[in-house]
């Protein structure tokens, strides 16, 4: 950003001044001031490039470092202008590239279409301490005016952002802001920026960076407008904070959902389906494996299983509210001349039905699980593999109850969640949404399913941090948010409890007394998405799916042809116990058949050979130990089929493979 102010104040020719260290690499948005007269760069006499400026900065920078004078020739402008720049980049004797603002305007406009590549990223390591010096400080000034022209008066005479300081673009966010909204310009030195904020007040703690990947973005978020290039950055006050970060990074990459998703042949995405991901032959055993768990633990909690349709009418969505809110990010259709559209969320099709017979009760709590295909619009910029996508499953269910069931049903769904993530290894922490502003339902309601919450986290010794004011329009709610093996949290289970579905879909039972009262609803989800639970599993794991999970549990592997005939009667009986199971029948050598298995995650391998035929035997080698010697198959199947029915996740002792 100083050298952005620098470089504009010299072509406007204002008088610039402010300490600067910035020390190489490329400046790509200097490649556009070639057709604006620059030509030569000198050096101590000697010719460092011409006409091409992509090495300017490079020369610059060197120059800076060894604190030397570099003198910038302007040839074509007939020494209209010299330019000195020192060290501390004071700009002297100079005269304006530009007669105008206008003529500076359409210079900018021109520039914009410049690039920034990840592989200069490193360059710019010793750039970013520009102003970050020891006690540098931030300041915040405040200002109000009925038409922009104080902000622009203010904001161009300090130097800003192009994109900022015309009249015209001053007017456009101005006019974009509430009646009462404060301008707020943050001022750190000389740079000046007009922006919501807020901005670290202090460089102090700034002790250890680096600059990390970037994105193109549209300036104010409107495909409209100009492509802008957003660098992204980490700090921390301690060095040893950002090795330990940026180890995680490394970690994370290794772990890469998408990196792995292909070489395990588990999903896939393509240009035809953006954001609708393709589940493999592999994937879809992983997928089903996952499923048929939710259900068999479903089943013993005494939920009930439905399924509703993916296109419902606009009726349906109006009444659910959906319609009015969500519209945005629906896909609609016509059908016989109506309005239909493609669910996003399972709710409405779950009033339904609950709707579809009287209820007493005596029916309640009435638990209705669905695993539904949900379909919402994504932007194109925000789709990421299988944790943002535009159609997945959620695994909804909604518990519909009277008042003095809140607690235990709370209780029950906690329990179940836990379950779940001790299963497979997460820690999780638990947050209590309470009542915001915008709120429907009257106090007493809100209050008796707040306690209802509070009470049962407290029944339960759980620990929770309560967000005041966080919880969803229509009631409150609980979420459960887990930590990966690096360390990373997501947000996957919620409770939420929800008193206007009911009322919009004026759900009723009968009471004890033959009234007709109004139920309490529950919404809830332990996975979320499962796609993106897949996701996080597959990074969890970093592939290396615990043995009831892997989709192929054994691989067999014969050490040559002969031995073929043996291999696949062990694993006829493999698969005939039900176990998942394949056979290697290259003619590789054993070497590479083991390395190959071992680059799929596959949690055990049965060499055989000569001597293991002779004497009904498999060599085993585990993904957890290494070579665990020769096995009868019986006992490696009762060992393997005590293993995958306890879903134990066995301790890796020796890792073959990274």
């Amino acid at each position: 950003a100083v050298v952005n102010q620098t470089i504009s104040g010299l072509a406007c020719g204002k008088p610039i001044r402010g300490h600067v260290a910035f020390l190489g690499g490329p400046l790509h948005f200097l490649s556009e001031l070639k057709t604006a007269f620059i030509r030569t760069l000198k050096l101590d006499d000697e010719h460092i490039i011409a006409p091409d400026n992509s090495h300017l900065f490079a020369a610059i920078g060197s120059a800076l470092n060894a604190k030397q004078d570099v003198t910038v020739s302007l040839t074509e402008l007939k020494e209209r202008m010299r330019t000195t720049i020192k060290l501390d980049f004071e700009v002297e004797r100079m005269e304006p590239l530009f007669a105008t603002e206008d003529d500076y305007q359409a210079f900018h406009d021109r520039q914009s279409a410049y690039r920034v590549k990840t592989g200069d990223l490193s360059s710019y390591k010793g750039k970013c301490f520009l102003g970050i010096d020891a006690g540098s400080t931030t300041t915040k000034t405040a200002l109000v005016s009925e038409d922009g022209t104080l902000l622009y008066s203010f904001y161009s005479s300090n130097n800003g952002n192009p994109l900022k300081t015309t009249i015209n673009s001053i007017k456009e966010i101005y006019s974009l802001l509430p009646e009462d909204a404060e301008i707020s310009f943050y001022q750190q030195g000389e740079f000046v920026d007009l922006c919501a904020g807020p901005h670290l007040m202090t460089t102090k703690p700034v002790k250890a960076f680096k600059l990390t990947s970037l994105a193109g973005a549209y300036w104010r978020g409107s495909e409209k407008n100009k492509m802008l290039t957003r660098i992204y950055g980490i700090s921390y006050p301690k060095k040893a904070l950002l090795d330990e970060y940026l180890t995680m990074l490394e970690e994370a990459k290794r772990r890469d959902h998408r990196k792995l998703g292909k070489e395990l042949g588990l999903f896939m995405m393509c240009e035809e389906g953006p954001g609708f991901p393709f589940f493999l032959p592999k994937g879809m055993v992983l997928k089903n494996t996952l499923l048929d768990y939710w259900r068999e633990l479903h089943k013993k909690a005494g939920y009930v299983e439905v399924s509703t349709p993916i296109i419902l009418s606009r009726h349906l969505w109006e009444t659910s509210g959906h319609w009015d809110h969500y519209k945005e990010n629906m896909y609609t259709t016509q059908i016989d001349g109506e309005d239909f559209a493609i669910k996003p969320m399972n709710c409405p099709g779950g009033m339904l039905v609950y709707k579809a017979e009287p209820r007493s009760y005596k029916d309640l709590p009435l638990r209705v699980g669905e695993l539904g295909l949900v379909h919402r619009h994504e932007k194109s910029g925000q789709l990421h593999g299988l944790m943002r996508v535009r159609c997945f499953t959620q695994d909804d269910a909604h518990i519909f109850m009277m008042p003095e069931q809140i607690r235990d049903e709370i209780k029950g769904v906690v329990a179940l969640i836990d379950e779940v993530y001790q299963l497979f290894g997460f820690k999780y922490h638990v947050e209590l949404s309470t009542r915001p502003e915008d709120s429907m339902g009257s106090d007493e309601d809100w209050e008796l399913a707040t306690e209802g919450l509070r009470g049962a986290l407290n029944d339960l010794g759980l620990d929770y941090v309560v967000n005041e004011g966080d919880g969803a329009f229509y009631g409150p709610k609980i979420d459960f948010h887990l930590e990966d093996s690096i360390g990373r949290t997501w947000q996957c289970g919620t409770i939420q409890l929800d008193f206007q579905l009911p009322l919009r879909f004026n759900l009723e039972y009968t009471g004890a007394d033959g009234e007709k009262h109004r139920p309490i609803m529950i919404h809830r989800v332990i996975f979320g998405s499962i796609e993106r639970f897949i996701g996080i599993l597959i990074e969890h794991f970093a592939g290396a799916f615990p043995t009831w999970l892997a989709p192929v549990q054994v691989k067999v592997l014969p050490i040559s042809d002969k031995y073929m005939d043996y291999a696949q009667k062990v694993l006829d009986e493999l698969n005939n116990s039900g176990v998942r199971a394949e056979i290697d029948t290259r003619a590789e050598k054993i070497g590479y058949k083991i390395r190959e298995a071992q680059m799929k995650k596959i949690p055990y391998m049965l060499v055989v050979g000569a001597k293991e035929e002779e004497d009904g035997l498999v060599s085993v080698r585990s993904r957890f130990e290494g070579d665990e010697g020769q096995k009868s198959l019986t006992d490696f199947l009762a060992a393997i089929k005590m293993e995958i029915q306890a879903k134990t996740a066995r301790e890796v002792k020796k890792e073959d493979d990274k």
